[in-house]
């Protein structure tokens, strides 16, 4: 049987997802941070005391832990750390110059070493990723080209772990989603000026990279890509079946109606 699940919360709708599927998790918070939690435990801890983290993961019986929610990468007050982080801090702090998927490795590596496995959230919240064949909204017509573009951009950037989106656009690549995130890339569509767009509407192409470990970073989908997707002019989104969260289906589902744009879950070309 397996252990007591504890939940790391970040920002975002998924934290709270998986404690709906999960009740009896261990809610685990950041000081940093701010939860809408109302009736809820939460166990705040500092990302300066890793030690005791893990001590009060295995007082509270924790065996699996599932990394929910976005994250930012963190400022460290050194003044507060403890024995533990002060021993692992010289590791952390060179996996941050990294790229995001080595320092969730990175992560990772931290808490199997003191005997956690890490779980991801398409594992407990049934069915929260994009299904083979998934087709919201209506397509005005075939984007197959503009997806063939996406997937060898995609291709190229992982080898340097940038990037999990691409916005195309009548043949021409118009965004690369880098550390700022999707939001800031799809805002900076939004602003992109009239010459340079085209009236035949461009989609955003969300995948994982490749080699990417899913169980920490799985891309996901929500309302708000939803709603800036609309303001940035896109037809629509493009997505990896199984590989990506689809955050509060039946809302999503709603606003492609709403803005007449579509998501479809269609494997890479590459």
């Amino acid at each position: 049987m397996a252990g007591r699940l504890a939940i790391l919360a970040g920002s975002g709708v998924l934290p709270t997802l998986v404690a709906q599927a999960h009740p009896q998790a261990m809610f685990c918070g950041f000081q940093h941070l701010s939860y809408d939690r109302p009736a809820h435990a939460i166990d705040l801890f500092s990302l300066e005391r890793l030690g005791a983290l893990f001590d009060s993961l295995r007082a509270a019986g924790v065996t699996r832990v599932v990394l929910a929610g976005a994250m930012q990468r963190p400022a460290f007050d050194p003044q507060l750390f403890d024995a533990f982080t002060r021993a692992v801090i010289p590791d952390f702090s060179k996996a941050m110059l990294q790229g995001d998927d080595f320092l969730l490795r990175f992560v990772i590596g931290l808490f199997e070493s003191q005997g956690f496995d890490i779980v991801g959230a398409d594992q407990l919240v049934p069915n929260i990723t994009a299904e083979p064949g998934l087709l919201l909204g209506k397509m005005s017509r075939d984007y197959t080209d503009e997806v063939q573009k996406a997937d060898h951009v995609l291709k190229s950037l992982a080898a340097v772990d940038v990037g999990q989106g691409v916005v195309v656009e009548a043949g021409q690549l118009l965004a690369i989603e880098t550390l700022q995130g999707t939001d800031f890339m799809l805002k900076t569509v939004a602003q992109t000026a009239a010459a340079l767009r085209n009236p035949d509407r461009g989609i955003f192409v969300k995948r994982p990279k490749a080699g990417q470990d899913l169980r920490a970073d799985m891309p996901a989908i929500g309302v708000d890509t939803l709603s800036h997707v609309a303001a940035a002019g896109l037809a629509g989104i493009v997505v990896t079946p199984k590989k990506v969260l689809l955050l509060e289906r039946e809302k999503i589902t709603q606003l492609c109606s709403e803005l007449n744009i579509f998501l479809q879950a269609r494997e890479s070309t590459q």
